[in-house]
């Protein structure tokens, strides 16, 4: 099932809020670890599949990338992106799961945090495999399956309303979660380490990186609750490179 939640006029207002809206890849508390994993964008064909408001697309074209294309199946996010950043950046209407670009289209193919909207990792696999050249970098990060095992994404809380602990449940049984994000409720695809992981290899990558982010040390001292963060993981950023 194709998601456009991103398209909803209530949750759309509110994700707009959110500090990595309006910050930009500052307001992101991965971004910094996903930075340091991304390839050299210096002459690359770059694709972003679910581009969102395109940050990542204007660091590529700003880091030296001599095209670059964002794919979204949100039109407020695209046209929102196209707002924000530079108009020599091709952005594309489209579900991620429709992508049918050329063999070769691509040196380096990079999503943030899309991927656990998409019932089939294996169907990406093979459509970023189609377009990547030989030796192209494949960067995404993805909402961590301990996160998404459960479904409802937040804490078991005692009754004056103190954190007990973080539900992990059904971890082996991938599929649909029901979330409740931003005070609405969204669809996720719950999948295991193993499915990501394996993916890549049986899909003919090498994985060069797999990192579970921490808060950063501003954040900790800076945010109040930021602290809880280091009780469970909530994402994964996982780099590798066609074969």
């Amino acid at each position: 099932m194709k998601q456009n939640k991103y398209d909803d006029k209530i949750f759309f207002e509110k994700y707009s809020m959110m500090e990595r809206s309006t910050k930009g890849l500052a307001g992101a508390g991965e971004w910094k670890t996903l930075e340091s994993m991304l390839p050299d964008f210096k002459d690359k064909r770059v694709l972003d599949l679910g581009c969102g408001f395109g940050w990542h697309c204007q660091y590529a074209l700003e880091h030296g990338a001599k095209a670059v294309t964002g794919v979204d199946i949100s039109e407020k996010m695209l046209n929102a992106a196209k707002d924000k950043t530079d108009n020599n950046i091709c952005y594309i209407h489209m579900p991620i799961e429709d992508i049918s670009f050329r063999e070769n289209s691509f040196d380096t193919v990079i999503s943030s945090l899309a991927f656990h909207y998409i019932e089939s990792f294996e169907q990406i696999i093979e459509k970023v495999t189609s377009c990547l050249v030989h030796g192209g970098d494949f960067v995404f990060s993805v909402e961590h399956p301990v996160f998404t095992a459960y479904g409802s994404q937040d804490w078991y809380y005692d009754e004056k309303g103190n954190i007990l602990h973080f539900p992990i449940d059904n971890y082996f049984f991938e599929g649909k979660r029901h979330a409740v994000f931003l005070g609405e409720k969204v669809m996720k695809y719950h999948k295991t380490l193993t499915t990501y992981l394996n993916g890549l290899i049986q899909g003919g990558f090498e994985i060069t990186g797999v990192v579970e982010p921490q808060p950063s040390a501003q954040l900790l001292q800076t945010v109040e609750g930021m602290a809880d963060e280091l009780r469970r993981p909530m994402m994964l950023i996982i780099s590798a490179k066609k074969k």
